[in-house]
């Protein structure tokens, strides 16, 4: 059938608008378009050129070497060095099993980190290396280097790792370094990126992480180009990061190598303090541990055994270690009795070996008594009753002011680990700690420094240096950062009277040097360099009344862990002050035979700076000595573990 002309007309028209309809709707739709692409190229084109460069560059970062650690001399005590590795890349090592056992043959390879490297490498994307022999030789390195085409995917790597050349002798005060864990990330809010790297190296105590974020340094960069994998391509550009601060710290390694050999096998503790700028010469705890081994990982059994002695290696005793002072507390009772003007230096105390305090008696370690006493003798004879009744003229909150002003009963700004306060107890003290009041039996055991006053060996220290010298010294680790030194902390004066403090001396001169004196068999006979000290015995125990009526057992036939401590503190020399120092010898038994000897030899040798003459000491004693310097000499020239030498 023809179409008409107006449906021919119509049906026309009808084509041209929906043309013209599509054909907008085409335009529209190329306009929106057009500006979307201008959009994307033009106004965010800087942004997705961006991203697309992210993508084909990573950033990675470059571990920083880390500051040393130097003592006073230059002598370095915590070095970095080369540490080798092997690695693998499984994508590269064609059959895995294969090419490890040929490595085997080549490197002694531990069963137990290759299973635990293969289980990382499963893991891990194919393309990362993963470490299968950490810390290997230099000769298991060429080894690997010289078969590495038999080795496909196979790397020997070098980087930086901590060592401590003396071994034992700092690992209290220097501390050591471990792969950084999960609870070291927790310290910090924001943790630096660098410490995210596998088996990068944060100190773990002492000095090593008191000092994490100077010794630490700043990471470096590199850029590097991957493909789509995630591949390393190549490296584009390097940015070398900056090293940690060097660190030069005020101890004399030759002293606290001889005080180590001089020890021996003795739980002990030496300090010695130089009393100029209060510079800490040596701080030594004994028995020790190899810091070494934790930087590389110690066995479970190598740990246990630490843990296990009952010396306790692991604890810092010269810090952590708290100790009745017995009497070289001493010195604080009678500087409290004389500031407050309750007792002159003539005046005497009558001591028939005990003191009955209501129906308790506390008894003297003499058991025959000493007679008439006044401050002098009684120091220098180290007589308890004229102690207890000072204690009960004065009392114990005097007391314990004065304590605390000569260093006891608070934590000293060293940067080690655990640093305790101790105590110096008072009336609020024990309300607070135990809910109880204060009793006179207390005041009287605390007079001569028993009861529950504890105080660590460097607290000793500087109670000795503040006696010498008048001033509120404290002590000092660090000597300089980076070159800087570091402030002097000679202190301010301590507002003591001086006379007050002569007399002292004076009486602990007396306890050296007077035949009557406890210590006068460890006395000094070079009249240039003589000390002034005091001993200490501290008991760990109880002493029975019965046990007081058939006799009271001897310190050698006591177990180990029930004998006497021997304490002594002391200053040289007593004309001009240098040094002080304080020895604890854990169940050593009396200060003036376990204590006294160590640190008259060991305030020698640090007045010296080295073995001293034979004629600064006693006669009878040159024979013994002669043969102990020789004795120490090989021991400490003697190579220690690692090869390295000790001295």
């Amino acid at each position: 059938m023809r179409r008409t002309p107006k449906d021919s007309a119509d049906s026309a028209r009808r084509i041209t608008r929906r043309g013209m309809i599509l054909g907008g709707a085409q335009l529209g739709f190329a306009t929106l378009l057009g500006m979307r692409m201008r959009y994307m190229q033009i106004d965010q084109g800087e942004e997705f050129r961006l991203l697309a460069e992210e993508n084909r560059v990573n950033l990675r970062l470059i571990p920083p070497a880390r500051g040393q650690i130097f003592d006073r001399k230059g002598v370095v005590i915590a070095a970095n060095e080369p540490a080798y590795r092997i690695t693998v890349v499984r994508e590269d090592a064609g059959d895995l099993d294969d090419t490890i056992a040929r490595l085997a043959t080549l490197v002694e390879l531990d069963p137990a980190e290759i299973e635990r490297a293969v289980a990382e490498m499963q893991r891990s994307a194919p393309f990362l290396p993963v470490t299968v022999a950490d810390r290997v030789s230099w000769d298991a390195v060429s080894r690997v280097a010289a078969n590495a085409p038999a080795l496909p995917g196979v790397n020997p790597e070098v980087g930086l790792s901590r060592h401590y050349p003396h071994g034992e002798i700092y690992a209290h005060v220097v501390g050591y370094v471990q792969p950084v864990s999960e609870r070291d990330l927790a310290r910090y809010e924001d943790p630096d990126p660098v410490l995210r790297i596998p088996r990068f190296q944060f100190g773990k105590i002492g000095v090593e992480t008191k000092y994490e974020d100077m010794l630490r340094g700043r990471a470096g960069s590199k850029r590097v180009e991957v493909n789509a994998a995630g591949r390393v391509m190549r490296e584009l550009d390097r940015r070398e990061g900056e090293a940690g601060a060097d660190l030069q710290l005020t101890v004399n390694t030759g002293l606290q190598d001889y005080i180590h050999a001089r020890i021996g096998e003795d739980s002990a503790s030496v300090v010695v303090m130089d009393l100029v700028d209060g510079d800490l010469l040596a701080a030594v705890s004994a028995p020790g541990f190899d810091p070494n081994k934790f930087v590389r990982g110690i066995s479970y059994n190598d740990y246990g055994t630490l843990q296990g002695d009952e010396r306790h290696p692991l604890v810092s005793k010269t810090v952590q270690g708290f100790y009745p002072p017995g009497s070289t507390f001493k010195m604080v009772t009678a500087l409290a009795a004389l500031e407050a003007n309750i007792i002159g230096p003539g005046e005497t105390v009558w001591c028939p070996g005990h003191l009955k305090v209501g129906s308790r008696r506390f008894h003297c370690w003499k058991r025959a008594g000493h007679g008439h006493m006044n401050l002098e003798n009684s120091l220098m004879q180290s007589c308890d009753v004229y102690y207890y009744e000072l204690a009960l003229r004065v009392g114990i909150d005097r007391i314990a002011e004065m304590g605390r002003r000569l260093g006891l009963g608070m934590a000293h700004d060293v940067p080690m680990s655990a640093v305790g306060e101790g105590i110096m107890p008072d009336k609020a003290w024990k309300r607070e700690r135990w809910g109880q009041e204060w009793r006179i039996g207390d005041t009287v055991n605390s007079s001569i420094g028993q009861g529950d006053v504890l105080t660590s060996p460097l607290q000793l220290a500087v109670m000795a240096a503040r006696i010498a010298t008048g001033r509120a010294i404290e002590p000092r680790l660090v000597k300089s950062i980076d070159g800087v030194e570091e402030p002097s902390r000679a202190g301010a004066d301590l507002g003591l009277n001086e006379n007050h403090l002569r007399m002292i001396r004076n009486a602990m001169f007396q306890v050296s040097n007077n035949r009557r004196g406890t210590a006068y068999r460890s006395r000094i006979i070079a009249e240039d360099m003589r000390m002034a000290g005091k001993t200490g015995t501290s008991q760990v125990r109880n002493i029975t009344a019965a046990e007081r009526a058939r006799g009271v057992i001897r310190n050698e036939d006591l177990p180990w862990n029930r004998r006497d401590h021997g304490l002594f503190v002391n200053f040289a020399p007593y004309e001009n002050p240098r040094i002080a120092v304080s020895v604890v010898v854990e169940h050593g038994g009396g200060g003036s035979s376990a204590a006294a000897p160590i640190a008259r030899d060991v305030t020698l040798q640090a007045l010296y700076d080295g073995d001293p003459p034979l004629e600064a000491y006693p006669t009878a004693d040159r024979g013994r000595i002669e043969e102990l310097q020789k004795e120490l000499r090989e021991r400490r020239d003697a190579p220690a573990a690692g090869g390295t030498s000790r001295a």
